[in-house]
């Protein structure tokens, strides 16, 4: 598998924030000598207009937005849209997008959780694939959900820890299927309910499969811990390569950067081995 990475995504930063650029270094000067990487290039506002509306693509693009928790950055529309030109270019190699900033959190027409524009969520719509995403975040994909909610080319799945942010994915509706955890559930009960929710979607015909890649539940993690360690991510790697599918993955969460690099080879070495 190959990965897209640009070092113009390590170019902003705020003081004491989490989603560094220091996490995402980490984890390519870990795996960069292991694979091959492909530098993206920016999506167009044609290619933002697929999820988000006119006036959020507006808003980032002028700045003129609040969110306590995603900053204004200088430029960060520039940013945003090269971190969802990996994703477009993670679909059509069939890679890893290892960019920031995340985007699972971006709705239609919203921001937060650190993201701007859904970056999966872009590439899913311009490949025009039907397509199961797989969010395994330790947050729950609240944007992702409300881009594609009632949509008859997506399905979507996200496992995640209730009673932290965003505080959405109790239940499941329509094409939508979330498994919420009260806390840190460990390996064996994130993989059962893992092999449950791909049970509950194998009769679907998917061309593709998008995974929201975010290594927030990894037991170290602060924010998200769902109490699981790298070894299982290879497991996850392993259940989603069954389906024999097309399938390519986006970088989310995960905010220990020393976990960050060894949890990604654990997944994609999972992936491989059909």
């Amino acid at each position: 598998m190959d990965f897209i990475f640009s070092e113009e995504c390590l170019k902003y930063k705020s003081m004491g924030h989490p989603e560094s650029p220091e996490r995402l270094e980490a984890a390519y000067d870990f795996l960069k000598d292991k694979f091959n990487f492909i530098t993206p290039e920016p999506v167009s506002d044609e290619d933002l207009h697929l999820v988000h509306t006119s006036r959020h693509v507006k808003s980032v693009k002028n700045n003129d937005f609040f969110d306590f928790d995603s900053p204004n950055y200088e430029n960060i529309y520039d940013f945003a849209t090269l971190s969802a030109g990996g994703a477009v270019k993670a679909q059509e190699i069939q890679g890893f997008s290892l960019t920031r900033p995340p985007g699972h959190h971006a709705g239609k027409d919203f921001l937060g959780g650190f993201c701007y524009f859904n970056n999966i969520a872009i590439a899913v719509k311009k490949s025009g694939l039907k397509t199961l995403i797989l969010d395994i975040d330790g947050h729950h994909g609240n944007g992702t959900e409300d881009v594609f909610l009632g949509d008859k080319q997506v399905t979507f799945i996200s496992l995640h820890r209730t009673g932290i942010f965003p505080g959405t994915g109790h239940s499941s509706k329509d094409n939508i299927f979330n498994y919420p955890f009260r806390g840190k559930c460990g390996d064996e009960k994130y993989l059962e309910t893992f092999e449950q929710a791909l049970d509950a979607v194998s009769d679907i015909k998917f061309e593709q499969i998008a995974v929201s890649a975010g290594f927030d539940g990894h037991v170290n993690d602060m924010l998200a811990s769902l109490g699981i360690t790298t070894e299982a991510y290879q497991k996850i790697g392993e259940m989603i390569s069954f389906f024999n599918l097309p399938t390519f993955a986006v970088g989310e969460g995960g905010y220990v950067g020393r976990d960050l690099g060894p949890n990604i080879l654990s997944f994609v070495n999972g992936l491989k081995n059909k």
